[in-house]
């Protein structure tokens, strides 16, 4: 009999238990992380300093950055030097200063603003840096693999411009500013592939410093030197609106590579043969890498400069055959 008074009693418990359970259950229960991941974000503040606002990559970025921060209650600013090296680094000086909790920088070459992003990591503040790399590593870093970009780039021109292919082999390479990492990295990649292909000819190499002017009156005077080119590659797509302009006026037909940050113009342009194809880095995505790096930062609290972080971006090749619609992005979306 006791033995049967037992199960009973331990039967009895487990049916309060389950039903204690069922009631819990359906009245809900609390995600245990959920209150700790949004404490992590109250009160902080981002700040954005980019090389200069009011082009679609920066812009694209920024959008990016505030829809993902804001609504966890982070304060995102902008320091904005409009293209001005010495302003940027008066900005970031500034802020090591202020102490926001982690800055986001554009580079606009690999030297000027090393030791400043060192200084701001000392001072605790984190830094990611987005697109172009310094010479100096951060906690966090979103943005294209040039290296690899420009081995690709040189496979894809040796595939389209070889005389085994059915080309003569002569390329171009229109740069932007020599110094930033989307030029001198992409340089080394592009080196990596030609050099081991010699029947491949560079007959001009230079910088448009990312103007869309100077690289119309570059190109102009390449084609005039060697009426035959067969392709290229110029580093950035709004710069090289200049670059297929004076190809279209010199009613020659060259296979021009160009990159960005896939943003609809970039489309538009392919579906007018401004250029034959376009290698997206996808500034949305970018935006929201460098996003989850700051959330992971400010919920994990390491020590800044104790982490290097590389998020190294997923390259599209896009041609006027293979654009699809939604192959390129607006702003307004992103907003």
């Amino acid at each position: 009999m006791k033995g049967i008074t037992a199960l009973l009693a331990a039967a009895a418990i487990l049916s309060a238990s389950s039903l204690a359970s069922t009631s819990a259950t359906a009245q809900g229960i609390d995600d245990p992380a959920r209150a700790s991941h949004y404490a992590a974000f109250k009160g902080k503040r981002v700040v954005f300093v980019p090389i200069a606002m009011g082009f679609d990559l920066t812009e694209g970025w920024a959008a990016g950055i505030r829809n993902a921060l804001e609504p966890l209650g982070v304060k995102f600013d902008i320091r904005d030097p409009n293209w001005n090296t010495d302003a940027g680094a008066q900005a970031i000086t500034s802020l090591i200063a202020e102490k926001p909790d982690a800055i986001v920088v554009h580079n606009p070459d690999v030297q000027s603003y090393a030791r400043l992003l060192k200084r701001a990591e000392e001072a605790g503040i984190y830094v990611v840096q987005v697109n172009m790399r310094s010479s100096y590593s951060t906690d966090g870093f979103a943005g294209a693999d040039y290296v690899g970009m420009g081995e690709r780039i040189a496979n894809r021109l040796i595939e389209k411009c070889s005389p085994a292919n059915g080309g003569n082999g002569k390329i171009a390479i229109m740069q932007g500013v020599l110094t930033a990492a989307a030029s001198a990295y992409q340089m080394k990649g592009l080196d990596n592939v030609l050099s081991k292909n010699p029947q491949m000819k560079v007959v001009a190499n230079q910088a448009a410093d990312w103007d869309a002017t100077k690289a119309r009156s570059i190109m102009a005077t390449v084609l005039q030197q060697h009426p035959d080119l067969c392709g290229g590659v110029g580093f950035w797509d709004v710069m090289d609106v200049g670059t297929g302009a004076a190809i279209r006026e010199s009613g020659k037909k060259v296979h021009w590579i160009t990159q960005g940050g896939g943003n609809q113009a970039a489309c538009d342009n392919l579906s007018k043969d401004v250029y034959s194809e376009v290698v997206s880095y996808d500034v949305p995505a970018q935006a929201r890498d460098i996003a989850n790096i700051i959330q992971s930062l400010f919920q994990n609290k390491p020590k800044p400069g104790a982490t290097k972080t590389t998020l190294f971006s997923p390259l599209t090749f896009i041609t006027k055959e293979s654009m699809k619609p939604g192959a390129c992005w607006t702003l307004e979306t992103k907003k």
